[in-house]
């Protein structure tokens, strides 16, 4: 990523987390960064685009995090835990965080959803490739290892949107990573 493009990312995230991304205007994200409205807008067309473009970095940088972790771990149990951290715990801690965090998730529109489908079918792949060395465990529990990526993936998901504070969040991914490694016979 260009060195400007990071730029305005890194204001355009910091503005989202502090006002909401329907409070905060092409104009406000160009002062953040430092930067002219025709520079910003000759990088992104539009605040839709800019927030593609933020999830679409925060996924590949967690994808990134997450693989670096997992050449230091072959355990199962480990393994889930580093993309549970990188992919829901940060996520949530970062929302807790944002004194408007409630109007940063109305903000995300049709298109910015399109950008979080796609992170998450990349979370998908990752786990399914994690639970292809247990496949004949999964199947002797009636589940196909992409079925059963599937379920966690989205299991997680729903922790961090139901959780009633952070401790209730990591126990509801413990229990879902007790009950993977249960199906997945380890």
């Amino acid at each position: 990523m260009k060195d400007r493009e990071a730029t305005i990312l890194d204001a355009a995230r910091r503005l989202f987390l502090r006002y909401g991304v329907k409070r905060t205007s092409m104009n406000d994200i160009s002062q953040e960064a430092g930067i002219s409205r025709q520079t910003l807008y000759n990088a992104y067309s539009n605040k839709d685009a800019v927030l593609c473009a933020l999830i679409r970095d925060h996924a590949e940088q967690a994808h990134v995090e997450i693989l670096a972790g997992l050449e230091t771990t072959t355990e199962l149990g480990a393994q889930l835990d580093l993309v549970f951290d990188r992919v829901v715990v940060s996520a949530y801690d970062l929302l807790m965080e944002a004194p408007n965090s409630a109007d940063l998730v109305e903000g995300f529109n049709s298109i910015s959803q399109a950008e979080i489908d796609a992170a998450y079918a990349q979370v998908r792949t990752l786990l399914a490739q994690l639970l292809a060395p247990h496949k004949a465990a999964i199947g002797e529990n009636g589940l196909g290892v992409q079925q059963l990526a599937d379920f966690v993936q989205r299991m997680a998901k729903a922790a961090k949107t139901t959780a009633s504070n952070r401790a209730h969040l990591l126990d509801l991914l413990q229990t879902l990573k007790i009950a993977t490694l249960k199906l997945a016979g380890v």
